[in-house]
């Protein structure tokens, strides 16, 4: 039995449907009963329980193989790292508690560095909790979600793509559909001790090659437009998201501007994601044309 938390989402659903896909047995944590009645149709066990509550992700963790655990997003807090970190508390008190044989953490490029990298310091926090309360613990270090430009796709309908990230600057990224697949892969393959694995796609990419791939599957010229890094904080609170939150996405994109978010590199190990920004891009606009 395996146990998927984070199934409402773009990781977790694919962790859960991969290891179904396969025969395991899987339990799957949702917030609500509602939440998991399509889990049951699909054959999985359901468990309702929050992830800050210690006690209960406890008895779900209980007699599993191994769980996929991670600090789920939030857009609503003025302080994400404060509000992130009873919930590392709580995931690693029941790591302990349960006995769980491995865990699988959700973790990004840059959760090495201690202060700096905005958001991903809440999973440098995780990954020194959960390592120290799990005996084998794979930290998953994703790259930037090539899902990220979602959200400014619509503007390609004027022939651009907004971006605060350098335009002609490579970095790793990634689909979120690789991470939930190489997520299953590493729970089958169980880690010794601790083992870190970096996720990104096969190749850099820069925002002027996304511009370029939207180029391609719409059949019209689209160009990367940057804004400075000044615009990050009045961008996000017109999105009605708190000004505290927004200020740690300026953080985080200005270490990733300037190389702080990044590969280690040794002793963690790399896997390489199958799509590309191209496949995500396409699906993406699929599901939600520019012009509707």
């Amino acid at each position: 039995m395996y146990v998927v938390a984070g199934v409402t989402g773009h990781t977790g659903s694919v962790v859960a449907e991969t290891l179904l896909a396969q025969g395991e047995k899987v339990r799957v944590i949702v917030r609500d009963a509602k939440q998991g009645e399509p889990w049951k149709q699909k054959g999985a066990e359901v468990a309702v329980a929050q992830l800050s509550d210690a006690a209960a992700v406890t008895k779900v963790l209980s007699g599993a193989k191994g769980a996929y655990l991670l600090l789920p997003p939030r857009l609503d807090v003025e302080d994400l790292i404060a509000a992130q970190r009873p919930i590392a508390d709580a995931l690693a008190e029941a790591v302990r508690k349960s006995g769980v044989p491995h865990v699988v953490l959700l973790s990004s490029f840059g959760a090495e560095v201690g202060d700096g990298t905005g958001l991903i310091r809440s999973l440098h926090d995780a990954e020194r909790k959960l390592g120290a309360a799990s005996k084998n613990i794979t930290f998953l270090r994703a790259a930037y979600f090539i899902e990220n430009f979602a959200s400014v796709l619509p503007a390609t309908q004027g022939g651009v793509l907004p971006t605060f990230l350098t335009p002609d600057r490579r970095i790793p990224m990634v689909a979120t559909a690789d991470i939930g697949r190489v997520v299953a892969e590493l729970l089958l393959e169980p880690a010794t001790n601790t083992r870190v694995v970096e996720l990104s796609s096969t190749r850099d990419w820069s925002p002027n090659d996304l511009a370029g791939e939207l180029s391609r599957i719409l059949g019209r010229t689209i160009t990367a437009q940057f804004a400075p890094l000044d615009a990050v904080v009045p961008a996000f609170t017109g999105m009605g998201i708190p000004r505290g939150l927004a200020e740690l996405y300026r953080e985080m994109i200005d270490a990733i501007n300037k190389g702080v978010v990044t590969r280690q590199g040794p002793p963690a190990v790399r896997r390489f994601g199958q799509l590309t920004p191209g496949d995500v891009l396409k699906g993406l606009l699929e599901k939600a044309p520019p012009h509707a």
